[in-house]
């Protein structure tokens, strides 16, 4: 074990460390930090369930598109940055509990975002998460001569975004939008850009390991999200056979989605290179943000039943079945696809992506949802003992 995993000290050199250290694992500040975004990601699920259900649902998930693309990405720069550099010190904590702080910043500004597009609270606390991740770069520039190259194109780049995003909030309304797209598309190619002067280490089985325990926050999340909101139908006595359908289908659609991506170890080809890993952690986006919306989703359908939402059932089914359809793809296109030998496997998790965007037309879109789901994963099994 990393000797500084047990014994911090004071100030350690931020040095790379071994990709190929045995028993690394996410370390306890790790899970901490992963908490914390849990409040954000509640905070941004939150506001796209009330968003669709009271009729705006095109406002929502804008919002909700730029709530997100904020966490992931302050989440996943933490994430890959502490697989390469992680050295446990005083310094390295002090500066990790301040990219937690600027994540509760970010999450208080959730509510002004969805309620008039209001970016500053937000832009405030990612520029506190990212101003931290700076540092981070700055000592690792310092104690690494070999990634020196990268970890100052790290450095540079992040804080330039850094000051274009203050920037957009002394811009026009009307701006904020196109501008916020713009500057996301340059956060995105920093890495891009580093990692060309020089590849930065990483532990493929830390990231993958970190990248699971994210996805069990957001099913959490769902999970959460669907129990206060049939909490709320039984209190009001509005418990019945088809709020009872909802439940099972619910369980299923969660159950399946932990089934579909978890089911087999991921395999380590699909992070063999450099290019690789950058479709693997970008397309994670999309397994993310389905996830999380899924729980937004299974909410809307109840509020629906309940009489709490202002939108028709067809709509209601089509806040579940768009993200629940976008997971199964994206799974596919990140962990199945390219191992896939035969047409069958190779087709089977995108016509069950498009068979789950016709749910909304039938009886009980959560529960034919639920089943399409679990029927996947009899299916991915039975293929797998084959």
């Amino acid at each position: 074990m990393h000797e500084t995993e047990t014994r911090p000290r004071w100030i350690v050199p931020m040095r790379p460390r071994s990709p190929d250290e045995p028993h690394r694992v996410a370390t306890p500040l790790e899970l901490f930090f992963d908490l914390v975004f849990v409040v954000a990601v509640a905070q941004a699920a939150a506001g796209l369930h009330h968003g669709i259900a009271e009729g705006h649902a095109s406002e929502a998930i804008v919002s909700f598109a730029l709530v997100f693309f904020g966490t992931w990405w302050a989440w996943m720069n933490f994430t890959w940055f502490a697989s390469a550099y992680d050295n446990n010190d005083i310094p390295y904590r002090l500066l990790v509990f301040v990219q937690m702080t600027g994540a509760l910043i970010l999450a208080s500004g959730v509510e002004p975002i969805f309620a008039e597009r209001d970016l500053t609270i937000s832009v405030i606390g990612y520029v506190v998460m990212r101003v931290a991740s700076t540092a981070q770069w700055l000592r690792a520039a310092n104690a690494d001569p070999e990634h020196r190259p990268a970890a100052i194109r790290y450095a540079v780049g992040v804080a330039l975004c850094q000051v274009v995003w203050v920037l957009l909030l002394f811009t026009p309304e009307s701006w904020h939008l196109p501008g916020f797209v713009l500057f996301a598309i340059a956060e995105l190619l920093v890495p891009v850009w580093a990692e060309r002067a020089a590849h930065t280490t990483w532990h493929l089985h830390h990231i993958i390991e970190r990248y699971g325990l994210f996805t069990l926050i957001l099913l959490g999340e769902a999970i959460l999200s669907t129990s206060t909101a049939i909490r709320t139908a039984i209190d009001e006595g509005a418990l019945n056979g088809n709020l009872v359908s909802i439940i099972l289908g619910g369980l299923l659609i969660v159950y399946s989605m932990w089934w579909l991506y978890f089911y087999q170890p991921i395999h380590h080809n699909l992070l063999s290179s450099i290019r690789a890993a950058f479709v693997w952690a970008y397309g994670h986006l999309f397994v993310f943000v389905a996830t999380a919306a899924v729980g937004a989703g299974l909410s809307v359908v109840i509020d629906q039943v309940t009489h709490h939402a202002e939108i028709s059932v067809e709509a209601a089914g089509m806040a579940l079945a768009l993200p629940s359809a976008l997971y199964v793809f994206s799974v596919w296109a990140l962990q199945e696809q390219p191992r896939s030998k035969t047409l069958f496997d190779t087709l089977v998790h995108p016509v069950t992506a498009l068979l789950i965007l016709f749910t909304p037309f039938t009886a009980n879109p959560v529960l034919f949802t639920g089943l399409l789901l679990a029927a996947l994963v009899v299916i991915r099994l039975i293929r797998h003992l084959e």
